[in-house]
């Protein structure tokens, strides 16, 4: 039961989203001449962060909108015919069946390539983002392969080794499973880092977190650490 509340944590809050959204909005201000950093144009916070927020409530609402029905659907038809332990792709699609009915796989397998494709560009983007970071590469999608050549690679190789493990005998269940516990476990030290990054003025400058939000970032963080620690614990 704890790995599984360690997972749902990892899928919520990923590393992947402290390095992707950050990275996005550096790409867009180096990309548009008229645009300014925050702590050079201040004047500019109040509609940049307000448009942040929205993006932020509105992403979180449809993914943990969709992932609380996928929940429901599992739940009302597999679990309520026994099955309880899924292996496989075509077991996970059998939830769709009182819907979709012979149609189930064909709705399934479209919700896969669809995920995939959003997947690639946001997963391998954000691995290349932290690696090309921690070395000082230069970076972004809006640069040509020449220009960027060791950001590239490494989109180039997270791709292919995910395509590589869908030719491995890796139960893809089990992996999608371990890798959320991965995150979650990750997450806590990457969550440290940037709530003091938050609360430092020689890095936000004016523009450190607000007393609430330290102590939502700080209660988020504890509740993640806690899970983490009775995981490894029990």
């Amino acid at each position: 039961m704890l790995i599984v509340i360690v997972a749902v944590f990892g899928t919520t809050i990923s590393p992947y989203l402290f390095f992707w959204q950050a990275a996005q909005e550096v790409e867009d201000v180096e990309a548009d001449p008229n645009a300014h950093p925050l702590r050079q144009s201040p004047s500019e916070a109040s509609v940049q962060l307000r448009r942040i927020n929205i993006d932020t409530l509105v992403g979180m609402g449809f993914s943990n909108s969709i992932a609380l029905f996928i929940i429901i659907a599992t739940a009302a038809t597999l679990h309520q015919s026994g099955v309880m332990d899924i292996q496989t792709s075509a077991q996970a699609a059998e939830a769709l069946r009182p819907i979709a009915g012979r149609f189930a796989f064909l709705l399934f397998s479209l919700g896969i390539v669809g995920t995939g494709l959003l997947a690639i560009p946001v997963l391998a983007g954000s691995a290349a983002y932290a690696v090309a970071e921690t070395f000082k590469w230069r970076r972004g999608l809006n640069r040509k392969l020449h220009e960027a050549r060791g950001f590239y690679a490494i989109v180039a190789v997270a791709t292919l080794g995910g395509i590589a493990l869908t030719f491995s005998p890796i139960d893809p269940i089990k992996a999608l499973f371990w890798s959320a516990v991965i995150n979650g476990v990750i997450s806590v030290p990457v969550l440290v880092v940037m709530m003091l990054l938050a609360a430092n003025p020689k890095v936000m400058g004016k523009f450190v977190a607000s007393r609430r939000l330290k102590f939502v970032g700080w209660l988020a963080t504890a509740v993640m650490a806690a899970a983490v620690c009775a995981m490894f614990v029990a």
